[in-house]
């Protein structure tokens, strides 16, 4: 298949409507914007949260409290029955060898192994985590689990950069205003 024989699917494409050209076909005078007003207007439009220059709700209502969102550890998850249809030579599994084979994306690096489905032959398998029935079906059929190092994210990281630059800083700022002998 080449690009110029690429077609849509049909009812895919619909056609384009066709505003302000009489109330018989349903959008005409106001084109379906309703009455005057900003929304009549082109390019128009209110932000979302806006209540017509009331104090708003997200502004009335307190933020308190932690979100773990930006420093959440992602994990490409897999089901121990999944590991039946990788290559028969393959007996060391790892994050590189599964992304190969197209069980979990490429790049990603903590993977934690479910225990749904069989194992028939015997893996070893590194992951960052297993549950306890995904470890205890590798090893009933004769594998072995290796857990790697909790993946670290990277805010963790940064912060301890952070401390060690204002470490740095600190000492500086002391060497410089200590008393001149």
């Amino acid at each position: 298949m080449k690009l110029h024989e690429m077609t849509n699917v049909v009812g895919a494409v619909h056609r384009k409507k066709r505003v302000g050209c009489g109330e018989g076909g349903g959008h005409g005078k106001t084109s379906g914007r309703g009455g005057k007003g900003q929304t009549a207007r082109s390019g128009g439009s209110i932000r979302p949260g806006f209540e017509g220059g009331q104090m708003p709700l997200y502004r009335k209502l307190p933020h308190r409290g932690f979100n773990n969102y930006e420093f959440r550890v992602e994990y490409a998850v897999l089901n121990v029955g999944d590991l039946d249809s990788l290559d028969s030579q393959i007996t060391e599994v790892t994050a590189e060898v599964l992304a190969s084979a197209g069980l979990i994306r490429g790049g990603t690096k903590a993977v934690k192994i479910l225990g749904n489905g069989e194992v028939t032959r015997a893996f070893t398998v590194t992951a960052a985590r297993f549950s306890e029935s995904a470890k205890a079906k590798i090893e009933k059929a004769g594998g072995s689990t290796v857990q790697t190092a909790e993946p670290q994210d990277a805010n963790a990281v940064s912060s301890a950069a952070k401390a060690s630059k204002l470490a740095a800083f600190k000492a500086a700022k002391a060497a410089k205003n200590a008393p001149k002998a």
